[in-house]
């Protein structure tokens, strides 16, 4: 399967996979503390920075949420919006701070030093099944299979490969910056697609005129068990490493917190 695309299409596709790697290349910086530069940018990050590379990263689920969106309209604002916004808030005011003045590196380092070495390992195992990025390697492939018609296994390992190769050089400051690339990115995107969409289909009469009500009802047609089911799965938020990272490597605490909040 593959989607036809003009040469002006591949060539903004290539320079956006060559900025990235650019970018991501580029990034790398020495430090005092090489540990602690590589896993946390020395610590440095700043509110801006904290902003865009955490709504960079945490509106992730490309595939899954275009297709939720697509069957059930507007609630995937109420599934997969609101639940995380209330515990993301909650993780700003209650634990974004304490992270941050910590000075650790991870979750296991918690645990190793309020509990002991047994416990820190068994979490570490918990962490890497939390964070395992099979599903995101799956939609790069999807979308590069999509774009260059390549074989699917073939299009994971090369989007893989692009996606992970810089982080090995410049480690989570290359994270940060090629985060904050793509930030930018995506709502320029947004701002292109929205009128040119308008313009060509038109505007709010067009899409009540062509879509079933239940695409434009909250619930989307769920029941309210289903609907909470997704608030309690929203619960990972108080104990996401992407969060965790971030706020041990931003510059302070009050950083950490509002970055959360503007996030």
């Amino acid at each position: 399967m593959r989607v036809n695309l003009s040469i002006e299409d591949m060539a903004l596709i290539l320079l956006y996979f060559l900025g990235v790697l650019f970018i991501g290349f580029k990034a790398k910086r020495k430090g005092n503390d090489a540990v602690e530069e590589y896993l946390l940018a020395g610590r440095s990050i700043t509110l801006p920075m904290l902003v865009a590379t955490l709504v960079s990263t945490w509106y992730g689920g490309i595939l899954g949420v275009g297709e939720f969106s697509y069957k059930y309209g507007i609630s995937v604002w109420l599934v997969f919006g609101l639940p995380y916004y209330i515990f993301g808030a909650l993780f700003a005011f209650l634990l974004a701070g304490k992270v941050r003045n910590s000075k650790l590196f991870t979750i296991p380092d918690r645990l190793a030093q309020v509990y002991d070495k047994r416990v820190s390992t068994f979490g570490t195992i918990l962490t890497l099944i939390l964070v395992t990025p099979a599903p995101y390697f799956l939609m790069l492939g999807v979308l590069f299979q999509l774009i260059f018609g390549t074989d699917l296994k073939m299009s994971i390992v090369i989007s893989t490969l692009i996606s992970v190769s810089y982080l090995f050089v410049g480690g989570f400051r290359s994270d940060v910056y090629t985060d904050i690339f793509e930030f930018f990115l995506m709502f320029i995107g947004f701002g292109l697609i929205i009128p040119f969409a308008s313009i060509r289909y038109g505007g709010f009469d067009f899409i009540i005129s062509k879509v079933p009500p239940e695409i434009l009802s909250l619930t989307g047609g769920h029941s309210i068990q289903y609907i909470i089911a997704w608030f309690l799965i929203a619960i990972w938020t108080l104990v996401d490493p992407g969060f965790y990272q971030r706020c041990y490597a931003a510059k302070d605490e009050k950083t950490a917190k509002y970055g959360i909040l503007i996030s």
